[in-house]
């Protein structure tokens, strides 16, 4: 479904122009003011809200003064649009399954950037839609209502006529301002439909995912099939087997139906450690060394205690654990918390395990800061970042959200794994509090550095799949779909912390990814937009009971559908190559082109994607020349090996030439 909203390419502020899926949320405009004190808190206050109240009056006094009296927004869109040129050339596009909810003329949206422009405002079901074909190109904002956090409105006295404005907190690094003239009691559909459409979970709606009826040649839920991916691991085998122990959930809830489990473990004895593990999350393999044996293996805190309570069938569990592995007699246990932090647990009645209850096994704690401290982090980045940057102070700035600190420590948790898996040949337990955030967040990035297969877009797809969606990393609560409740302790950017990471290391390694940057984008985009069902949901029995699987499209049908779009030219495939990316602030940098986007100051002058593209196919044409070459070279040493008879034969090596 390729659509254009004109035909010379609109000026979409943020983004591309092509009109398909991932457009809709990534070519999405940004706008509004720097972010008030917390985006996740409080409403704006004192003299942020005077500004705004400030510049929505004098928006609108400009706007009166100067334009023809607003003809009002219909209740019925399709009289408006036949009745009006304009407003009919600034009709939004819709997805199938998308239907239009309210239009207004004559919104104006202040752009901090470009200045006030006036336009049509259309709130689908799916996105908010604002299109100006006043200037030359036409003028577009698009942005997927499941990117909103936060809708308020300021109300604006200017001569005498009743203003309205919407602020829009966005959950991907802007805020978008809306002024228009109140002038009926139907303009409040635009602020109501705004409201109840970006948060259908709070107002009894479903998500638009479950109205998206987009058909794609690829049918991306059958990109990961547990049985199949642990076949590739070389599973099962003496020492693991595949259990269905939590086929209907009951082991835990939260798990996947099919789990990988020492072959010598009872069930009986796993769910004695299923009790005595935080939400029943046992030790469970996520990945096995294909030649040491060395496994990654995940799970939650021990029920310890202050009391140092103890479960024999959890310490003989993690004792299998390593006995499985015949090149070590030594358990490295990674806990990603701080040390304070797991004593206060303990206090709680959770904890880690000790060396005395667990001999063979080695505590280590990674440090890395809770759910809270991440959320803060990110919220002190968008503040720096949008909608001005200080260009004098910009490092320090950097460096006080702390943001690429912690993306260090993740990256150099997750090579510690690697390398005791690697070089040290030892088995691996990782977990944190509940094993769901920066387990996921560890196991996943040691996983990409140590298998190659993860390194390829189907390969990325499946390391998703089961890392993080399988084993219920919880989606909805992190990132809030659907949900008015901006305030809610349980969000955190711990997803977008991830691909962070990964897209550090395609910056040390360009060439070890098949993917690119517009790949991590787009699943980014899509975490937020509600129009996939991949990210939906908090856990596999959750999914299964909403029928995700069935009632909605898989972000993998879009982006496997078209994988030029999201292919690396310069892509290697170094198999069996283990990567360790320099976990250092003096190898890190800012993800400018995902974190600053919105900002057209900060683009690249010519656009980066399209040059891949060009380089892309510029390969396939070379590599397909080297292959005609073989071709012909084995034809001739053929041939002359005929023409020579009796002769000595010669054998001729085979040319391996890879562009």
């Amino acid at each position: 479904m390729e659509r254009a909203a004109a035909a010379a390419g609109p000026a979409v502020e943020g983004g591309g122009v092509n009109r398909r899926a991932v457009r809709a949320a990534s070519a999405a405009a940004g706008a509004g003011s720097r972010q008030p004190s917390t985006e996740a808190l409080d409403s704006p206050t004192g003299s942020h809200v005077e500004w705004c109240k400030q510049l929505i009056a004098a928006t609108i006094s400009s706007q009166i003064s100067g334009s023809v009296p607003s003809e009002g927004m219909s209740r019925d869109y399709r009289a408006l649009r036949d009745g009006n040129k304009l407003a009919q050339m600034e009709e939004a596009p819709l997805f199938p399954g998308e239907s239009i909810k309210v239009i207004a003329k004559d919104v104006m949206y202040i752009c901090p950037f470009m200045g006030a422009v006036s336009g049509t405002l259309t709130v689908t079901d799916f996105r908010m839609y604002i299109k100006s074909v006043e200037r030359d190109p036409p003028f577009v904002v698009d942005v997927p209502l499941g990117v909103i956090s936060r809708v308020e409105k300021i109300g604006v006295q200017s001569h005498g006529d009743n203003s309205c404005g919407i602020e829009i907190v966005c959950k991907d690094m802007r805020n978008l301002r809306l002024a228009y003239k109140q002038e009926e009691q139907n303009r409040l559909e635009i602020f109501e439909n705004l409201v109840t459409r970006a948060f259908p979970v709070s107002n009894g709606l479903p998500l638009f995912a479950f109205s998206y009826k987009e058909k794609f040649a690829v049918n991306g839920w059958k990109v990961y099939d547990p049985i199949v991916e642990y076949k590739r691991q070389g599973l099962p085998n003496e020492s693991w087997k595949i259990s269905k122990i939590n086929s209907t959930y009951e082991l835990c809830d939260t798990y996947p139906a099919i789990l990988v489990v020492p072959t010598s473990v009872k069930d009986d004895d796993l769910s004695k450690v299923a009790a005595f593990r935080a939400k029943g999350r046992v030790p469970v393999l996520s990945w096995i060394h294909p030649e040491s044996q060395a496994t990654i293996t995940r799970c939650s805190q021990p029920s310890v205690g202050p009391n140092d309570k103890r479960c024999k069938e959890d310490e003989k569990y993690l004792q299998t654990i390593m006995d499985a592995n015949a090149q070590s007699h030594k358990l490295i246990i990674f806990d990603a918390r701080q040390n304070s932090v797991a004593d206060t647990n303990k206090a709680k009645g959770g904890g880690y395990e000790s060396e005395s209850a667990y001999p063979n096994a080695e505590l280590v704690f990674l440090e890395i800061h809770n759910i809270h401290v991440m959320r803060e982090s990110l919220r002190k980045l968008k503040e720096i970042v949008y909608p001005t940057i200080d260009e004098t102070r910009w490092l320090s700035n950097v460096d006080s959200t702390h943001w690429l600190e912690y993306i260090r420590m993740l990256l150099a948790g997750a090579v510690r794994i690697a390398d005791k898996i690697e070089s040290g040949k030892t088995s691996v337990v990782v977990h944190c509090s509940d094993g769901w955030d920066r387990t996921a967040q560890l196991t996943a990035l040691a996983m990409l550095m140590l298998d190659s297969y993860y390194r390829t877009i189907k390969g990325f797809e499946v390391l998703i799949e089961k890392e993080w969606i399988s084993f219920g990393h919880r989606f909805a609560m992190r990132v809030g779909h659907g949900d008015d409740d901006h305030a809610d302790a349980d969000r955190s950017p711990i997803f977008l912390q991830f691909i962070d990471c990964v897209w550090q290391m395609t910056k040390q390694f360009p060439a070890a990814f098949e993917f690119n940057e517009l790949f991590l984008i787009t699943i980014l985009d899509h975490l937020y937009s509600c129009l996939f069902g991949t990210f939906l949901c908090n856990c596999e029995k959750e999914r299964l009971k909403e029928e995700v699987s069935t009632k909605t499209v898989s972000l993998w049908s879009y982006i496997n559908s078209q994988l030029d779009e999201f292919t690396n030219p310069f892509y290697v495939n170094y198999e069996n190559h283990v990567l360790y990316p320099v976990a250092s602030l003096n190898h890190l940098e800012l993800w400018v082109n995902y974190y600053v986007r919105w900002n057209p100051r900060m683009r690249p002058q010519v656009p980066i994607h399209q040059n891949l593209k060009e380089l892309l196919a510029i390969r396939t044409e070379l590599q397909k020349k080297v292959e005609d070459l073989q071709r012909e070279a084995a034809t001739r040493s053929i041939s002359s090996s005929s023409d020579r008879g009796s002769s000595p034969s010669h054998s001729a090596t085979p040319v391996h030439t890879s562009v």
